[in-house]
C-alpha cells in the first residue's frame, strides 16, 4: 500500500519531458539560428518540462553536421543522428521518432517557417488530453501561386481517393503524445507518409492555426521533384482507389468502343458521310486505348514497386553516427 502511494506521489511530481525532432539537409544557413530559437522557447517552460533536441543530419553535404557537432558539445541535451547519405525527409523524421524519450514529441523543420514559439501552446493543449496537435496553416507567406495551387490540388485528390481524411494545409509540424509515437514506430511500411499515418492511427487530434512565415535562409529542400514523390507516397500508400479507377476507365473505354462500332455500322448502312472509311474511329479508339493502357500500367507499376520495396527488407535509412545518446 505504502509502495503504491509513493509511486503515485513520484509520478505526480515527475517532470515531464518534451522531445524536439528536427530533420536537416544542407541547412548550414539556418542550423544555428534554429537551435537558438528552440532553446529560447524551451527556456520559457523549463520549470515544468525537461527536454531533448534530436537533430537528424540527412546526409548533408555542407557544414550542417559540423555546426550540429558544436551545438552538441555545448549542450548534452542536443543529440545528433547522422545518416550515411541522403535518405529523405520522411526517413529522417522516422529515425528521430525511433530515438525519442519524451512524454510529448514535437516535429518541426529547421527552416523556421513553422514557429517554435507555438510549442508552449501545443503543450497546453496536450495537457488537456489531446494526443495530436497539428499545425494548420491559415496563411502561407513567400510561396508561389503555383505551389499553393498544387498543394490544394494534392490534398483534394488525396482526400478524394483515401479512406482516411487528412487535414488540409498541414505539414509535419505537430506535437504528438509518446503513446501515438510508439504506435507509429510499430508500423512496418518502407515508404512512409507520416502526416497520413498520424491521421490513420486515430487518437484525439485538434488543429492549431498559425501563419507560416517565409524561409529564414537557404533554399527549399522540397523542389517539384520531391513534392511529386511525396504526393505519390501519399496517394499510393493510403488508397487502392486508383486501381478501381483503372477498372472503371476500362469499362468506359469498352462502352465508347461499342458506341463507335455502332456508329460506324450505321454510317456504312445509311451512307451518312463520305470520310475515309474507318480512319477517324480507328485513330480515336487507338489513341484513347493506348493512353488508358499506359496510365494503367503506371499505376499498377507503382503498387508493384512498393510491394518490391517492402519484400526486399532493406532498412529505411542507415545511421553512420550518433552523438550524445546514451
Amino acid at each position: 500500500m505504502l509502495k503504491n502511494i509513493m509511486k503515485n506521489c513520484w509520478e505526480m511530481n515527475k517532470v515531464k519531458k518534451v522531445s524536439i525532432v528536427i530533420p536537416m539537409y544542407n541547412e548550414q544557413e539556418v542550423a544555428e539560428k534554429c537551435y537558438e530559437k528552440i532553446i529560447d522557447t524551451l527556456k520559457r517552460i523549463e520549470e515544468k518540462y525537461d527536454y531533448e533536441i534530436i537533430f537528424i543530419n540527412d546526409g548533408s553535404k555542407d557544414k550542417t553536421l559540423e555546426i550540429l557537432r558544436n551545438i552538441a558539445q555545448k549542450n548534452r541535451k542536443a543529440k545528433i543522428i547522422s545518416f550515411s547519405r541522403n535518405f529523405g525527409h520522411q526517413s529522417a523524421v522516422t529515425a528521430g521518432l525511433k530515438k525519442v524519450t519524451g512524454d510529448a514529441v514535437v516535429i518541426i523543420d529547421a527552416d523556421l517557417q513553422d514557429p517554435p514559439e507555438l510549442i508552449p501552446e501545443m503543450l497546453n493543449l496536450w495537457e488537456k488530453g489531446n494526443d495530436i496537435i497539428y499545425g494548420k496553416r491559415k496563411l502561407r507567406k513567400g510561396e508561389s501561386k503555383f505551389k499553393l495551387l498544387t498543394a490544394s490540388m494534392f490534398y483534394k485528390t488525396l482526400n478524394a481517393l483515401s479512406d482516411v481524411e487528412i487535414p488540409k494545409n498541414t505539414g509535419d509540424f505537430r506535437l504528438v503524445d509518446k503513446n501515438v509515437v510508439d504506435v507509429i514506430n510499430l508500423l512496418p511500411e518502407h515508404n512512409k507518409f507520416l502526416r497520413g499515418l498520424f491521421s490513420w492511427v486515430g487518437f484525439k487530434q485538434i488543429p492549431l492555426e498559425y501563419v507560416r512565415e517565409e524561409r529564414y535562409a537557404g533554399k527549399t529542400k522540397y523542389p517539384l521533384k520531391k513534392m511529386l514523390k511525396l504526393a505519390q507516397d501519399g496517394i499510393f500508400s493510403f488508397s487502392i482507389k486508383p486501381l478501381k479507377i483503372v477498372g472503371a476507365m476500362g469499362i468506359i473505354s469498352v462502352v465508347i468502343s461499342i458506341i463507335i462500332l455502332v456508329y460506324a455500322i450505321l454510317s456504312y448502312a445509311f451512307n451518312w458521310n463520305n470520310l475515309t472509311a474507318g480512319w477517324t474511329s480507328l485513330m480515336v479508339t487507338m489513341t484513347f486505348l493506348c493512353g488508358m493502357i499506359l496510365i494503367s500500367l503506371w499505376m499498377i507499376g507503382e503498387y508493384i514497386g512498393r510491394i518490391y520495396d517492402e519484400t526486399r527488407g532493406r532498412p529505411q535509412y542507415i545511421i553512420k553516427e550518433t552523438i550524445n545518446f546514451e
